[in-house]
């Protein structure tokens, strides 16, 4: 008789700075490798998760190769292949498309993975868009993985139903070749349990009270970007606790001539409400310019540190670069840890189910 494993690996496709091997490992998951294209994340990545970073492009890597790296096989119930591609093409959000253009069919890359190893559950995280958009791969993905005897589930969630202190609504996917059913995770916090950024980040002690522009030059990263002093104007002028620029809309020193005849995009150099989530956390999130990412009472956007805890990383995970931006883009991009745990919670439970079959099927 074939021995058994115990313990469920993953290969994280498109990593970044680990986001979900974070969340994964948190639950027992044994994370084997991420692999990304981007070098700066390899520091960060390999120094909070016992995994090898592999610098590739997923779309230049084969399918082999990753047996010869982690000694992986096809048809291995107990894997886990993950594929949060980079997303910005199917955002909903006006951007140049043209920039983000490479990630378009980076799905239609990890499928080909998933087809040559046939790994016993897969999971995925994406904007909305990717549901909706007309050029998405996202249907030739499902049916691919339906040929091969996958079941799966799918759905749009908000982290912050999960214990997330963030409004972030996320496309999810799990499919599973072991099981003959699976459902995505049902929500852990009710609307008057959810995680504010009180809760997240409201504590002085823990985030000393900064300025703009502090520099933390500690692994702690309580580090704010700079403001220019009309910047610096517009938030000291922006009520706390919640305030938005329509409160010095008819100061003509600090009203932008872009929104003097519309009142649109009104989170714009907003602040964050202490009893609510805080807005989905983007990788500008640095700046206050961006979207409500001032801090709800002092004068300044949120440092690195609030915003990395705000995506629910915890306070040891340290993140390596010598650019802000850099490490702005790192937490941004990443999907929320404590949302990675409740999928990987649920793989598991289905991996059980899984395995307590085979068992009965043996007696």
């Amino acid at each position: 008789m074939q021995e058994r494993k115990l313990a469920l690996q993953a290969v994280d496709f498109f990593c970044g700075a680990g986001g979900v091997s974070c969340g994964f490992r948190k639950v027992g998951i044994k994370v084997l490798a991420g692999i990304d294209i981007d070098a700066k994340f390899k520091e960060t990545y390999e120094k909070n998760n016992d995994a090898i970073f592999i610098n590739k492009d997923v779309s230049n890597l084969k399918p082999l190769e990753l047996k010869k790296l982690l000694g992986i096989e096809k048809k291995d119930d107990s894997l886990i292949f993950v594929g949060c591609s980079p997303c910005q093409y199917y955002s909903n959000l006006k951007s140049d498309k043209k920039k983000s253009e490479h990630g378009r069919l980076l799905l239609e890359d990890f499928k080909e993975f998933v087809l040559y190893y046939e790994p016993g559950f897969v999971f995925i995280e994406n904007v909305p868009g990717l549901r909706t958009h007309a050029g998405s791969p996202l249907h030739s993905f499902k049916e691919s993985l339906i040929e091969k005897g996958y079941v799966i589930d799918q759905g749009i969630i908000n982290a912050k139903y999960f214990g997330v202190p963030q409004n972030r609504r996320r496309f999810i996917l799990i499919a599973s070749r072991v099981n003959k059913q699976i459902s995505l995770p049902k929500e852990t916090h009710k609307k008057q349990e959810l995680v504010t950024v009180f809760n997240a980040i409201g504590d002085y002690k823990q985030f000393p009270q900064i300025q703009a522009g502090n520099e933390d030059k500690t692994l702690f990263l309580h580090s704010a970007a700079k403001l220019a002093e009309q910047n610096l104007q517009r938030v000291k002028n922006t009520p706390k606790n919640g305030g938005s620029r329509i409160a010095w809309a008819d100061n003509n020193k600090l009203q932008l001539d872009c929104y003097k005849k519309h009142e649109g995009h009104a989170d714009v150099y907003g602040r964050m409400s202490w009893d609510k989530p805080s807005p989905a956390i983007t990788t500008r999130f640095i700046y206050t310019s961006t979207g409500r990412y001032s801090h709800p009472e002092q004068d300044r956007g949120i440092s690195l540190r609030e915003g990395a805890t705000l995506q629910s990383f915890p306070l040891d995970y340290n993140f390596y670069s010598k650019n802000i931006g850099v490490i702005a883009t790192m937490i941004g991009n990443a999907v929320p840890p404590k949302l990675a745990e409740e999928i990987g919670k649920t793989i598991i439970n289905y991996w059980e189910i899984c395995q307590n079959s085979e068992q009965k099927q043996e007696q």
